[in-house]
């Protein structure tokens, strides 16, 4: 018995040694356009070939990963349709099955409609129903909840979480979805007067350059009450339809004056309506579910500031999401407000192209929010057809392309940008150090696994092939990334 102990004791040894000293050999995956996925192997060497652009110590904190996600619209619902059935199967298998390549975990909802809604709507359209009588989600569970439901066939622990993009018409100030007007909308140009009044104060290098000075949301008590029940009812609907929400923002882009579904918001108005009407109404209803600010899509960090500042804020609401220019403020706004969590709430989309351009956007997207301290990332549409035109006529990007006249999908630059991070960066991981893509257009990010693997994940974006190293503790991995690729190294 006791040779059979000092025999345990000694594997035990071994084990924690081993835990405790990189591997020698990583297994490569790489990608470049027309030539993706191709794998093979490297080894650590014990000098180092140049300069190393990280130092690895091994006694990094780090921050801890939780979530790949991506939002559920129905125009990706209607793109997915127009495959077989197995092709859809296999796609969502691909996307959300935690042995999949993308291997989404979480899901983001707009309550009400969004810019990639088929058209315009909201939940109870019943103008001064202040009891909300007349609220339901029967228009979510024609598309929406078939869609998430079939996410949930290949992860049935995925969650959730929500965020509006307007609040019923009735409940604005201008009456109406949108918040300014447009050749897509049907709001008269006269009414774009409430946006700015007569201020004329403007400051280039930021988004927005001129600040709304109303809010949209009536700010009458009565309409803020309902509107925060309203959250609350949605949160009640889709918990019976299986589908729980665990954390909810108050508002999509309040910086974004859209000539499709949005809501402009004012510092004092944000403050006002999520210290004093959501976080009390959701605390009494649904305290399980938590409040994060945003979604911030500006880079007037003043502004967030002054949100922030309240000495009402840390008691009211538990994080903080960042998309689109509000990006470039995260890392200052992190540094000030470190009580807070953070994440990344939609990866940007841009125009259309499904280029490969495109996808080296988003991998250093991902770089930039997961370096900064992103615990979430979420991408926005899924799925496209043919040019990605929504129906207010702006045309996006997504992870799967469709072609409507030949009925079949095609797997994006985008696509294999994200499954370089997302199938190796796994919930519970360390994001332990970064090197952003702005020096030498070579980011590189290292994350430590909950098996206590590194996974060194670089991409070049140069045209000519770039010579990197890394070091990890004492040994270094020298590498040739070719031009325009993604690359993932994985210590086995």
């Amino acid at each position: 018995m006791r040779e059979k102990n000092i025999k345990r004791v000694f594997l035990c040894c071994l084990t924690a040694l081993a835990v405790n000293t990189y591997a020698q050999n990583f297994n490569w995956v790489s990608s470049t356009e027309g030539n993706t996925w191709k794998q093979s192997k490297v080894k650590l060497q014990s000098s180092a070939s140049q300069t190393p652009l990280l130092d690895i110590s091994g006694t990094e904190e780090g921050t801890t990963f939780k979530a790949w996600g991506t939002t559920f619209n129905e125009l990706c619902r209607d793109a997915l349709n127009m495959l077989t059935r197995d092709e859809q199967d296999d796609l969502l298998k691909k996307m959300f099955s935690p042995e999949g390549e993308l291997r989404f975990n979480r899901g983001r909802i707009s309550m009400n409609a969004n810019d990639y809604a088929r058209d315009w709507y909201s939940c109870d359209e019943v103008s001064g129903d202040f009891q909300l009588k007349y609220f339901n989600i029967n228009r979510d569970k024609l598309a929406i909840i078939p869609f998430v439901r079939a996410a949930q066939k290949y992860n049935p622990d995925m969650t959730f979480w929500m965020s509006p993009w307007s609040p019923p018409s009735w409940m604005k100030i201008n009456n109406d979805y949108p918040v300014r007007s447009d050749r897509t909308n049907k709001m008269s140009p006269l009414s774009d007067v409430v946006l700015y009044e007569d201020n004329t104060e403007t400051r280039d290098n930021v988004f927005p350059r001129q600040l709304a000075v109303n809010d949209y949301m009536i700010q009458d008590p009565r309409y803020l009450q309902t509107y925060a029940n309203f959250f609350c009812k949605f949160i009640d609907a889709y918990k019976e339809q299986g589908i729980p929400i665990d954390m909810i923002m108050y508002q999509n882009e309040a910086y974004s004056y859209t000539p499709y579904p949005g809501c402009a918001w004012t510092a004092e108005g944000t403050v006002r309506f999520n210290v004093e009407y959501l976080a009390p109404t959701l605390k009494k209803h649904h305290p399980e579910v938590a409040l994060y600010l945003g979604t911030f899509n500006t880079n007037r960090y003043d502004y967030v500031d002054k949100i922030l500042s309240d000495p009402r804020m840390p008691q009211s609401v538990q994080g903080v999401g960042f998309q689109w220019e509000g990006g470039q403020i995260l890392p200052k706004i992190r540094a000030k407000y470190p009580q807070y969590k953070y994440m990344q709430t939609e990866s940007e989309c841009g125009g259309g192209t499904f280029d490969w351009r495109a996808g080296e956007h988003t991998f250093h997207l991902i770089n930039h929010y997961l370096g900064n301290g992103c615990e979430e990332y979420t991408f926005w549409n899924n799925t496209l057809c043919d040019n990605g035109e929504s129906p207010w006529g702006w045309k996006q990007n997504a992870l799967i392309h469709v072609d409507s006249k030949s009925r079949t999908a095609t797997l994006t630059p985008e696509y294999y940008a994200v499954r370089h991070y997302s199938q190796f960066v796994t919930p519970g991981s360390r994001v332990i150090a970064y090197k952003p893509s702005t020096e030498g257009r070579t980011p590189v990010l290292v994350v430590e696994t909950p098996e206590k693997k590194k996974v060194v994940i670089a991409g070049n974006f140069n045209d000519e092939a770039k010579k990197v190293t890394v070091k990890l503790r004492d040994r270094y991995l020298n590498i040739e990334l070719q031009p325009h690729s993604f690359n993932t190294f994985e210590e086995k």
